[in-house]
């Protein structure tokens, strides 16, 4: 094998800054590449800061947000916490300013040598800025332009996928050709305890994960759907689990009703639906975080798109059947309401491609 070429005056890194706030998909996108740069720089110093809600993705809970690495920190070193949300909400308060203070003097306090920034955000560029690395990876085409103001190295990639297009800024980190890593969650014995227990309670052994829930309107599939779709997977002997997450309890418990009690909700932290996931037997859903971790878990998933192009954000390296109809559009508007092409996929379409994967021989 060649040497890389790393060019004139480069160092290897022994301190990295990962950036990338949220939300849950999009850490999920991102672990494959932060995952090839541990590898690719074994003794160096990750750090990675994180909006707080969404820490268990790489750290179970409480367990240390610092030192040495472990399976309940398998990736990073050092995690900080950012609540830029609230910071939002709350922006004249003192309160909100002392914990800003004290989050940029936690991310300069490891003198990061490498920030890389894998949202392309103005708050996560100037983030990555505020934390004084000398050098900022960033997207040369980032989702909001102005972002790329803050790189010192911007990043260009005509990859299709987001997996890929991050694994491309992390190769220009290593100044070589990566390959994705498998992704490594927190190993979080309570959720594993709790979801065992509950499935217990259940008296489940093979079930189907439903979630009907979306970022926004134009990607929700109907709930009468996911109860039709639910009512018909309990004559393949599996029982249809409904995963819904905060301001979700009501359409969860439509898909139950439309259901005639067919499919039962349950509500879990993020560690607690990780343990459901691995377990589950297929995953059902829209463009959302909780399929990407199924995805990442290479739990067989069927994905419902509408307005999103599977082609950048489908699910990625597990066995799938992407349903999506040709007069969809690609858009990231918020709208409320369902995605017209969205409403053209049925329930025996998303049941004809369960039982592929589940391999059934029922028509």
């Amino acid at each position: 094998m060649s040497t890389p070429d790393h060019g004139i005056g480069w160092v290897e890194p022994q301190r990295i800054l990962i950036v990338r706030l949220g939300a849950l998909g999009d850490i999920i996108h991102a672990l494959p590449a932060v995952g090839a740069l541990r590898r690719r720089f074994p003794h160096a110093e990750i750090g990675w800061v994180v909006e707080e809600r969404w820490a268990e993705l790489l750290c179970a809970p409480v367990y240390p947000r610092s030192g040495p690495r472990s399976p309940q920190r398998p990736l990073v070193d050092r995690l900080h916490f950012v609540n830029t949300k609230r910071w939002r909400q709350s922006w004249s308060s003192p309160e909100t300013w002392h914990e800003i203070a004290v989050a940029i003097s936690d991310l300069s306090g490891p003198a990061y040598q490498v920030a890389v920034d894998f949202q392309g955000s103005i708050r996560s560029a100037l983030i990555a800025r505020l934390s004084r690395a000398d050098n900022i990876y960033g997207f040369a085409q980032p989702r909001e332009s102005i972002a790329s103001m803050f790189y010192s190295h911007p990043v260009f990639s005509d990859r299709p996928h987001v997996v890929d297009q991050n694994m491309a800024l992390a190769e220009a980190l290593a100044h070589e050709r990566l390959t994705p890593a498998p992704v490594e969650f927190p190993s979080d014995s309570a959720a594993e305890r709790k979801c065992e227990n509950r499935l217990q309670e259940l008296a489940l052994t093979g079930f189907v994960l439903l979630n009907p829930g979306a970022g926004w309107g134009a990607k929700q599939w109907p709930a009468e759907r996911y109860a039709e779709v639910a009512r018909e997977l309990t004559h393949d002997n599996l029982t249809p689990l409904i995963n819904f997450g905060p301001q979700e309890e009501a359409l969860a418990n439509a898909v139950k009703a439309a259901s005639a009690g067919a499919a039962t909700p349950i509500s879990c932290s993020l560690a607690e639906l990780t343990a459901f996931a691995r377990r589950a037997q297929l995953f059902i859903a829209g463009d959302t975080g909780p399929l990407h971790l199924a995805a990442a878990l290479k739990v067989p998933v069927v994905a419902i798109f509408g307005p999103t192009d599977p082609v950048r954000n489908g699910p990625y390296g597990t066995r799938s059947i992407v349903l999506r109809s040709p007069s969809s559009h690609t858009s990231h508007s918020h709208r409320a309401e369902p995605d017209p092409g969205l409403l053209e996929i049925t329930p025996g379409q998303v049941l004809n491609a369960a039982r592929e994967l589940l391999g059934s021989k029922r028509g």
